[in-house]
């Protein structure tokens, strides 16, 4: 009876959900608000860059950064890197008063991105006024919209002195790079111009849409790229906590924008403006980020309690935090019962008899749980990509659909990962950097 209910009624239970949350998200996007500008001039903008062996991109994003915001600082974070990533920030830092490096160094260094975030945080323990002061965290490989601070700063943003975080959109900008892996044949690069603009449309628009919504249930994430905070809130969470940002956490921006809901912050989203970063074209890449942001959505599941006793979050947050907590573990339920049902068809010849019978169901739920990918594609062609045919909006929702099966790889890794004890924080590789020996990712 229980393995019936498991295997038959389960599955529809996920599906509505998904269903829900879809609709949400289509109808939040489709019905989306311009965001209103301010004068980032009533602000001190300090943008905080974490690094560990980024010299490929640093020297790029320091000057980018200094050149778009004259009046912000910029503060470089060494994570103990073994390449020249200290250098080439040092000797920014000596020729520029608003440049600053912090360093870290080992043992104490390269324990996650929290760690380094939390010292640069320290770093800024003697800035005077601090009620004005809003702290920018950018990945060493990000680029800002030169209109990202004049949106942070609008009455939709910190011109409302109860916002304490904002998020603003995420964009890939090698998306139209014809060659992203140079050397290889022409296959392989098909297959990673696709695979980079899956990337660029999952924030783009399905991203975007799931934040809109959650500025709709007062749920909005924090992301690790664009993320901006007010210094105040900061304190106040410090005070509590010891230090802003999580120091085991791998998704330290995410559980930052929690604890700033819990402290009594809003926490907003911005599609007007966003932040560039490369998308990754190689596949083990791929599935080493994803796999980190899968394992850290698990751990995010330690904070279901503490939302659902909070005031500070409405009935339809609660809902919100809880589908999105439990993704992965939804995901790998997914696969088990897949694996159960299967086995059940072949050794159950009843079983098998009553599925097949039923198969115009089967079919209209395989459809209902394909065509909500699908018709992203043609959102974000006309948005994004206008000048391509409404063909290829289609068969970008088609990949679409086929890319999200990478969810359930992630998340199965991501258990595996717990259930071994393996919670370091795994670093990226840059596109840059070669792709010859060693591993992709250094977890220390």
């Amino acid at each position: 009876m229980v393995l019936d209910l498991l295997l038959y009624v389960f599955p529809f239970l996920l599906l509505a959900c998904f269903l829900l949350y879809w609709a949400g998200a289509r109808r939040a996007y489709a019905h989306r608000r311009p965001s209103r500008t301010g004068d980032p001039d009533a602000f001190g903008w300090h943008f905080l860059v974490p690094c560990r062996d980024e010299e490929t991109v640093i020297g790029t994003t320091v000057t980018r950064l200094r050149a778009d915001f004259p009046g912000g600082h910029v503060w470089v974070i060494d994570d103990a890197s073994e390449d020249r990533t200290g250098s080439i920030a040092g000797a920014l830092a000596a020729r520029d008063d608003r440049v600053h490096l912090v360093s870290r160094r080992l043992p104490d260094a390269r324990n996650g991105k929290g760690a380094a975030l939390n010292a640069a945080y320290a770093a800024l323990s003697e800035e005077p006024d601090r009620d004005r002061v809003v702290v920018c965290v950018v990945d060493a490989d990000g680029r800002l919209s030169p209109d990202a601070l004049a949106y942070a700063a609008g009455p939709d943003a910190f011109g409302d002195p109860e916002t304490g975080g904002v998020q603003i959109g995420v964009r890939m900008r090698n998306v139209e790079d014809a060659r992203p892996l140079p050397g290889r044949g022409r296959l392989a690069n098909a297959y990673a111009r696709l695979l980079l603009r899956m990337q660029d449309a999952e924030f783009a628009v399905s991203n975007t849409g799931m934040q809109l919504l959650r500025r709709r249930t007062g749920s909005v994430g924090l992301g690790g790229n664009g993320q901006f905070t007010r210094l105040t809130a900061l304190d106040r969470i410090a005070a509590e906590h010891g230090r802003p940002w999580a120091r085991a956490a791998l998704l330290e921006d995410y559980e930052l924008g929690v604890q700033m809901r819990l402290a009594g912050y809003g926490v907003t989203h911005l599609a007007d403006t966003w932040v560039t970063q490369e998308a990754l074209p190689r596949t083990r890449r791929f599935l080493t980020q994803r796999t980190r942001w899968a394992q850290g959505n698990i751990q995010c599941v330690r904070y279901a309690g503490r939302i659902t006793g909070s005031r500070h979050y409405s009935a339809k947050g609660v809902l919100e935090c809880l589908y999105t907590f439990f993704q992965p573990v939804a995901h790998l339920a997914t696969l088990l019962l897949s694996v159960l049902m299967l086995t059940a068809l072949v050794l159950d010849g009843e079983a098998a008899h009553v599925v097949l019978s039923a198969w115009p169901v089967a079919l209209a739920l395989g459809l209902l749980s394909i065509v909500p990918f699908v018709l992203w594609g043609p959102v974000y062609r006309r948005e994004f990509t206008p000048e391509r045919s409404r063909l290829t909006g289609v068969l970008w929702g088609i990949a679409l659909w086929l890319y999200a099966y990478h969810l359930f790889i992630v998340s199965a890794r991501g258990f595996v990962r717990l259930l071994r004890g393996r919670t370091g924080w795994a670093k990226t590789r840059r596109n840059a950097e070669p792709a010859a020996d060693g591993r992709v990712a250094i977890e220390v």
